[in-house]
């Protein structure tokens, strides 16, 4: 059914006024897919750690649209040939980049939606969109594949540099309260151009590639990664895990019919249509919903798994930048066992470990290129001055080990 095209306007916190630029951006926005990202938190259970942090991808995906409306205008500005058609595929792709995060965003990816990455799930999505509004995505689609021959379009979409990570920091910053993590995204898109079919910053906006690098690292270590984040993700998995687990050994197990399909699925890779719908209706509630049903479960894992979430009463996490010693770490395992009269599957889901790794700058993967005065490409990580930049290329590994505290 045609929305009648009434809203014109969304006030942001972070640009103010977002107007919705064509009748086929607002029907898209209002689309159930869409709306469904209003139920799909940004930084997953960061929120226990920093209570602003609220915000969902239907935020994000706002507010890079608005930002790419703004790069396509600086663009034009420099005599880049950006045709409206092309302009609209840009909009629309990065609206919908998203359009695939599961409950939680990256929190519970690839194990909800079993073998299948949300760009892929984002990409289905767009495909049943395209079927509706007749061919209108086509654009955006090739974009989104990274198809184009123009491919600074791809490249505004998805790369080191794209709108997508120029909104998240800058969102993610404000509502976590990490003013390290903050970035002048207007400043960057402002320093954009287009050199050899590429996506370019221009000289003077090296200094402001260096700060968004940094910020990114911040953000990071001290934000997506944070150790108390990290904890109460790797219990969620640990839920779903432990909920399937039983389901499929005949234990009864309440939550919602989309929530219940995909436990009871074991591969998701063929994602038919009748999948795709289950999953365009599944959000944070179902999750939520089932960790409160599940508290009061006779499992005594499932119970304290989801007892531990929702009063926020978390394992204890030790991140150590070298590998943790295994036998400290067995015995740590056999003490909770014999506390809790677990055995070793039941306890792996109280005691476990693992590791977790960022890379700020990825050196062999599309990189920041620097437009010198003389018309010379330059990667940022040759340009820079700055000492530490090079340092950001490497990747950065941390080892974790996870426990209960001395009583659950």
């Amino acid at each position: 059914m045609a929305q009648t095209n009434k809203l014109k306007i969304f006030n942001d916190p972070i640009y103010g006024f977002i107007s919705t630029p064509n009748e086929l951006i607002f029907n898209l926005i209002a689309h159930p897919y869409f709306q469904r990202l209003r139920r799909i938190s940004q930084m997953g259970l960061s929120y226990l750690v920093y209570p602003g942090a609220h915000h969902t991808r239907f935020h994000h995906a706002l507010g890079c649209m608005h930002l790419m409306r703004k790069a396509v205008e600086i663009l034009r500005f420099k005599q880049v040939p950006i045709t409206e058609e092309e302009e609209n595929g840009l909009l629309c792709a990065i609206l919908l980049h998203d359009i695939g995060h599961g409950p939680f965003s990256h929190a519970l990816e690839h194990h909800l939606v079993l073998g299948l990455h949300h760009e892929e799930l984002s990409l289905k999505l767009m495909e049943q969109l395209n079927d509706e509004f007749e061919g209108a995505l086509d654009m955006a689609i090739t974009i989104f594949k990274k198809q184009h021959p123009k491919k600074f379009l791809n490249q505004l979409v998805s790369s080191q540099l794209d709108m997508d990570r120029l909104d998240y920091l800058r969102r993610d910053s404000f509502y976590t309260g990490v003013t390290e993590g903050n970035i002048s995204s207007e400043r960057l898109i402002t320093m954009l151009n287009v050199k050899q079919n590429e996506l370019v910053v221009e000289e003077k906006g090296l200094y402001s590639v260096e700060k968004f690098l940094m910020a990114r690292r911040f953000m990071y270590w001290q934000a997506y990664l944070h150790k108390t984040s990290l904890v109460a993700e790797q219990l969620l998995v640990r839920v779903i895990q432990r909920g399937r687990e039983l389901y499929n050994k005949g234990v009864e197990l309440h939550a919602s019919p989309v929530l219940m399909y995909f436990m009871e699925r074991k591969s998701t890779t063929d994602m038919d249509a009748t999948a795709l719908e289950y999953f365009s209706r599944l959000d944070d509630v179902d999750v939520l919903s089932a960790l409160k049903s599940w508290q009061f479960h006779p499992d005594f894992v499932l119970s304290e798994l989801s007892k531990i979430i929702l009063n926020r009463n978390l394992l204890k996490i030790k991140l150590k930048k070298k590998p943790l010693n295994e036998e400290k770490f067995q015995q740590k395992r056999e003490e909770y066992k014999k506390s809790f009269g677990l055995n070793d599957t039941e306890v792996d889901y109280l005691v476990f470990k693992g590791e977790i790794s960022n890379q700020a700058y990825d050196a062999d993967d599309q990189n920041i290129m620097i437009l010198a005065k003389n018309g010379k490409l330059i990667d940022v990580a040759r340009a820079s001055d700055h000492l530490n930049l090079k340092a950001l290329s490497e990747r950065v590994v941390k080892y974790y080990a996870c426990y209960p505290k001395a009583s659950v």
